[in-house]
């Protein structure tokens, strides 16, 4: 006697059919992958020769070994690690893991994914290098001449950058503070390694805080990050200002929140001769009149679209968090947090401004 099997009368799992994955690609895009967008939006091949000629060795001296991972597959690694929020071992994994990650980068599903350790010995290339910075740059000037970057003003900004907080002696901080980290934990190596001398704590509005800052000029139209600087937690947001502010900036209005009040800063503004759009600040005898918080009302209204930046990188770019050690590798960490977003903001503006009429070059 024959038995059907109980699940007969159900739709069949498991099969494969000829047309399955271009069906699954089509599903993937109509639900809106990101990462496709970003791909047609975004060519990567931009990126080449840069990283080409820092990454790849000028002569190879032998055919015999393993060929190196393209650089480009690397840096779109370094793309989706920022993205997501992901650590080195779960990128890995995901790639495998997950059709979307392959498509992005280009991959089949019998092709060999870097490990954990060939993504952390790239992003060393890039941090020595410095080459996330020439990247940003690059990449900066190509949206400027899109006409993304529209320079009808600017706004400065600055959010923290979490570190892993260390665990010290009493005397080995104070030793750090007075900048003899250098010279701690020289007979054990494994410990040493492990240890951030450049990160500080801070406080702000009753918050601790232990880390860097990510310090940021943002265009005031189309909310692309223009310029970025890091520093460790500890240095005040105003004191970055003049690294912020360019000569190309000249004529431009300058948005920011009452951080920025100071002489110097007063300076650095019109040294580049940007007109001062910082907001005032009332004192204990000294109150703000009905017409300084009325102009403060509308200076906050252009200024809060930089909360929108370091909104997007808390939310959909999972926090700004790091979990290298140092600052080097720091800057490298948030250069590309800046680098990402930006590709992600363009994207943003085609889908929404595509067949509009907009001010915004697309």
């Amino acid at each position: 006697m024959i038995y059907k099997s109980k699940y007969a009368k159900y739709k069949q799992q498991g099969e494969i059919g000829f047309f399955d994955k271009h069906f699954d690609l089509a599903k993937m895009s109509d639900m809106g992958d990101l990462l496709e967008r970003i791909n047609t939006v975004i060519d990567f091949e931009f990126f080449r020769p840069e990283l080409e000629e820092a990454i790849l060795p000028k002569e190879r001296i032998t055919n015999a070994g393993a060929k190196r991972y393209d650089p480009v597959l690397l840096f779109k690694i370094m793309v989706l690690q920022r993205i997501y929020g992901l650590s080195d071992r779960n990128v890995e994994y995901q790639i495998i893991d997950r059709t979307s990650f392959k498509n992005f980068l280009g991959l089949s599903s019998g092709d060999k994914v870097p490990d954990e350790k060939t993504i952390w010995l790239f992003r060393e290339e890039l941090t020595k290098k410095k080459l996330v910075e020439k990247l940003f740059n690059m990449f900066h000037e190509y949206i400027s001449k899109k006409g993304y970057i529209l320079g009808n003003g600017k706004i400065v900004d600055a959010s923290f950058a979490e570190a892993p907080k260390q665990h010290n002696k009493r005397d080995e901080n104070l030793d750090i503070r007075a900048g003899f980290g250098e010279d701690l934990w020289d007979d054990n190596y494994n410990k040493k390694i492990h240890k951030d001398i450049d990160a500080r704590w801070t406080e702000k509005n009753g918050e601790k805080h232990f880390g860097y800052k990510l310090h940021a000029k943002v265009d005031s139209k189309s909310k692309l990050i223009d310029k970025y600087e890091v520093s460790d937690a500890s240095v005040h947001d105003s004191q970055m200002l003049s690294s912020l502010l360019e000569e190309n900036d000249a004529g431009q209005e300058l948005y920011a929140d009452s951080a920025y009040i100071g002489e110097k800063q007063e300076e650095a503004i019109s040294r580049v001769g940007m007109i001062n759009r910082v907001h005032e600040r009332g004192a204990r005898n000294r109150k703000l009149t009905s017409e300084q918080y009325r102009s403060n009302y509308y200076k906050s209204k252009i200024r809060a679209r930089v909360e929108h930046v370091f909104g997007f990188m808390e939310q959909s770019m999972r926090g700004i968090k790091i979990r290298c050690i140092g600052i080097k590798r720091t800057r490298c960490i948030l250069g590309l947090m800046a680098l990402v977003y930006n590709m992600c903001r363009i994207e943003q503006i085609k889908r929404l401004y595509e067949g509009k009429s907009s001010s915004v070059s697309v």
